[in-house]
């Protein structure tokens, strides 16, 4: 066999073997969403002594803000996110009058998140909060996603719950919207150059999202310092043009966020917020990186396919 017969038979090899592990990670590792139980098209709140059928995406808004807050097992971090908010509120209700809700989006918790948070708006007679019960766990993605899809508000943020970032920072992602064209503003733990903010992170953390950032820049989400800040605001019709799309519902949604906004010509700027991390979060640094790995390729290959489509009628 000659040198050139030998460097054809290793390419056809590497291609083949390439098309192989992509067809398997396609098959194995794409998402499959559940459809909505009926239970979970309701929510809880201290305003009514019955649950109330949910809100769509689709209706016109009716408030000027919503939040969605993704929550399992978190019945010591949520306090301190829902006095954030309450703060936040009484601050801003003191300059101009402000509608909101506040969607707590019980991702199948096995303690007293639903106790907790329903405590807490008795206690401070906050009427805006709507707890919904997701009956089986879905994952981060799936439960933003699924709140997302419900709200009613002119803005559409969804944070995490354990507080991390600074809910007042908000008003600075809000700054360049104003409502009339589809935008995304996601908090940055990457920018502090840009601003007065702070981060407070472990070597490790900020390790592995150097690490992570190197990859999702690989496989072509460029531009964006940091993908996976828990705190993101969409103008209306930019969550109607995103959320309807989604298929992913772990940890790597908030590419598939990205993805959806880059391909869809949605203007995306980043703002940076203080954060600070926070104990107790059910991420398990070496699985978890490993499975977020294996997901974004999964989410790139079905792109890059044609396997998964973009609806752009929103």
């Amino acid at each position: 066999m000659s040198t050139l017969d030998m460097i054809t038979a290793l390419l056809v090899c590497g291609i083949t073997a390439v098309a192989v592990c992509s067809g398997m990670i396609v098959r194995f590792k794409s998402p499959k969403p559940r459809a909505r139980e009926e239970s979970e098209n309701y929510y809880e709140s201290i305003a009514s002594s019955k649950r109330q059928r949910l809100g769509r995406l689709s209706d016109e808004p009716q408030v000027e803000l919503s939040i969605i807050v993704p929550a399992y097992n978190e019945e010591e971090r949520l306090p301190v996110l829902l006095n954030d908010v309450r703060e936040y509120v009484e601050q801003r209700r003191k300059k101009e009058a402000f509608t909101y809700e506040l969607l707590i989006v019980d991702d199948g918790s096995h303690d007293e998140t639903a106790k907790v948070a329903l405590a807490f708006a008795a206690k401070h007679s906050i009427q805006e909060l709507k707890f919904v019960r997701h009956v089986i766990n879905r994952g981060k993605g799936g439960a933003v996603t699924q709140g997302m899809l419900s709200a009613l508000g002119r803005y559409v943020m969804f944070c995490d719950a354990d507080g991390a970032t600074r809910f007042s920072d908000i008003d600075a992602l809000l700054a360049d919207m104003d409502g009339t064209r589809p935008v995304v503003a996601i908090g940055s733990r990457n920018n502090q150059a840009l601003g007065d903010t702070v981060v407070e992170r472990s070597h490790v953390r900020a390790f592995l999202q150097w690490a992570f950032h190197t990859y999702v820049t690989i496989l072509g989400v460029r531009g964006i310092r940091d993908t996976q800040c828990g705190f993101k605001v969409f103008t209306r019709h930019a969550a109607r043009m995103i959320f309807p799309c989604m298929h992913v519902e772990r940890f790597i949604f908030d590419i598939e966020v990205l993805l959806l906004a880059r391909y869809q010509g949605i203007r995306v700027i980043e703002v940076p917020v203080n954060w600070h991390e926070v104990a107790g979060s059910k991420m398990s640094i070496v699985r978890d990186s490993i499975q977020m790995a294996l997901d974004l390729l999964a989410v790139r290959l079905n792109y890059m396919l044609g396997n998964w489509k973009v609806d752009k009628k929103a």
